[in-house]
């Protein structure tokens, strides 16, 4: 009788991309990562599309030129001018410029100009914060809600502190802290200790300064 053969085969083992290396327990960031001089080094704002301020000034540019265009098609008809335009065109040429009503007039449309300038040459979206750039196609946000609430998660863990309160900037986090033990010295050193890792764990590209107030809650009474 002849022994039965052994079938098993050793199957291939693929590595995994980005697997750590023993020597140095770092990632080699796999054959497709994207080198790091193609990052930029900052993360510039999130631009809005404006559609709330667009869409008004649309419907107002339409229903003026829509009337306009009418009025002058009428005319050249063989009809009378609406009387609304004769009113305006009599009172723009009969009204001095230093009148009141020209004036308000003026600064008003200064004034709209002036909005819509600052609307076309700002970003916007001021509560979204951008990420710090991790690959050169992708970009990343964070809401100042978030953040703020994830720092007070924070706050709270440390011994002593009994509510806090946090907003977050652009530039600035700014933490209120109530400790109702401990020294406020003590609580306030392992709040900012605390707090400057979480911010730094946020991955924002610009990392806000961090403000910290700690005091007593008021007596009750």
């Amino acid at each position: 009788m002849s022994e039965p053969q052994d079938t098993t085969r050793r199957l291939p083992v693929l590595e995994k991309e980005g697997a750590l290396d023993p020597a140095t327990g770092r990632g080699d960031g796999g054959a497709h990562a994207a080198p790091s001089e193609a990052l930029p080094a900052r993360a510039h704002r999130f631009w809005s599309a404006r559609r709330v301020p667009a869409g008004i000034v649309a419907v107002v540019l339409f229903v003026v030129a829509g009337a306009f265009l009418y009025d002058i098609a009428a005319v050249r008809a063989d009809r009378d001018a609406l009387s609304w335009r004769r009113t305006l065109a009599r009172e723009l040429a009969e009204r001095p410029l230093d009148d009141i009503w020209v004036r308000v007039g003026a600064g008003v449309a200064a004034a709209l100009g002036l909005w819509l300038l600052l609307l076309a040459l700002t970003p916007g979206l001021r509560s979204l914060l951008p990420m710090r750039p991790v690959h050169p196609d992708v970009r990343a946000g964070l809401d100042r809600d978030a953040a703020a609430q994830v720092l007070r998660d924070r706050a709270m863990e440390v011994a002593g502190v009994q509510s806090a309160r946090v907003r977050v900037h652009r530039r600035k986090a700014d933490v209120r802290a109530l400790a109702h033990f401990r020294e406020l010295d003590d609580v306030r050193g392992d709040l900012d200790t605390a707090l400057t890792e979480a911010v730094a764990g946020l991955g924002l590209s610009r990392t806000p300064a961090l403000s910290v107030r700690v005091r007593r809650p008021g007596k009750k009474g």
